[in-house]
């Protein structure tokens, strides 16, 4: 995406996007738009992953998930602001809604990204019925993209910020929970050692 926005300076497939976008906008859908972005606001992931993080940490044998909650939502952000001021791509002139900050990539993307697949992780490890891990993960995963598509419905993001950040926070949640599990190990070890 970097490459595709910097390098080449390509707009085709943002412009596209967003002619998408125009052909169904309505009042209804936008209000659905708005209503749907604010699941990856600053707002909503200031309070919902520490809520999360407590409520996992009231049970011992998922007191390792709270830990990850706790450590990718935090490292994603601080990762998304150091990428903004790296790549300083303004947000669209055409914003419905008054945005401040830099736009590449997109903040809901990347850090919604992060954590909604986390939960997702956490879900497909920790529930045991199928119907309702399947259930959970279809739910949450179309929660995620239609937070991607509302940031371009809107025009606050362009679609290669979207995609740019979906990107960066998997790949960052799948680097996070391969080191954290290592971690986990070495630690659970320890302990056994210390209670032999």
């Amino acid at each position: 995406m970097a490459d595709l926005v910097f390098v080449e300076k390509s707009t085709a497939f943002d412009a596209a996007m967003f002619r998408f976008a125009a052909s169904h906008t309505s009042p209804a859908t936008t209000r659905l738009m708005r209503f749907i972005s604010f699941f990856a606001s600053a707002d909503y992931l200031l309070v919902v992953p520490p809520l999360v993080t407590l409520i996992l940490a009231w049970f011992r044998q998922l007191q390792w998930f709270a830990l990850k909650v706790l450590v990718i939502s935090l490292t994603s952000t601080m990762l998304n602001q150091a990428l903004k001021r790296v790549f300083e791509r303004p947000r669209p002139e055409t914003a419905m809604l008054e945005q401040s900050g830099l736009s590449f990539p997109s903040g809901h993307a990347m850090i919604g990204g992060s954590f909604y697949g986390l939960l997702i992780y956490i879900v497909w490890r920790t529930v045991p019925n199928p119907f309702w891990r399947w259930l959970l993960t279809i739910l949450l995963t179309l929660l995620l993209l239609l937070i991607g598509y509302s940031r371009i419905y809107l025009n606050v993001h362009y679609a290669t910020d979207v995609l740019a950040g979906f990107s960066a926070g998997i790949l960052w949640l799948l680097i996070s929970i391969y080191f954290m599990r290592k971690l986990e190990k070495v630690y659970l070890r320890k302990v056994e050692r210390k209670q032999v």
